[in-house]
């Protein structure tokens, strides 16, 4: 049953934030965590590790310090919809983020999306207001069975390229 959610996750950014990368909308559970991809089936924290060429964090913290340690700032898209379960094709009545906090706040140099669903609505929502593109990396997610580990890692390289 769909039911509208609120996304109940602050923003991770500071002032030395280069990269912003943008996921759709959490999942549940990564909602019960109250952090970003905490489902243990998403590959997103061991695609970053492997990009970084660093461990993979485990807990929230160690997260938290890997992102800022990296900096990199991550949010999502989307900051309220109906959502039945995590399931990115049920989503409807999207209310986008505003990102200009973290844009006027930290120096991004570059916005990823992780994957299909968060390119589609960065480029309805965000994009008309900031006038900037995103750039669509390979979901992570566990729905994605078509791209191996290494192949997400080396597609998000990207990340950490010169511009």
């Amino acid at each position: 049953m769909k039911e509208m959610q609120v996304h109940p996750i602050p923003p991770l950014y500071d002032t030395e934030s280069r990269v912003l990368i943008l996921g759709s909308f959490p999942s549940v559970k990564s909602r019960a965590e109250g952090f970003f991809y905490g489902h243990p089936q998403n590959r997103f924290w061991r695609v970053l590790a492997g990009v970084f060429e660093d461990d993979v964090p485990t807990t929230v913290d160690e997260k938290r310090a890997f992102l800022v340690r990296h900096h990199v700032a991550l949010w999502d898209v989307i900051a309220s919809c109906e959502i039945t379960g995590s399931s990115d094709s049920s989503i409807r009545s999207v209310v986008p983020t505003d990102l200009m906090p973290i844009l006027a706040s930290a120096p991004i140099e570059r916005i990823f999306v992780n994957g299909k669903t968060a390119e589609n609505y960065f480029r309805r929502f965000q994009k008309p207001i900031l006038g900037r593109d995103a750039i669509c990396l390979p979901s992570t997610s566990p729905a994605n069975a078509t791209k191996s580990l290494s192949a997400l890692i080396d597609a998000w390289r990207v990340i950490v390229d010169q511009k």
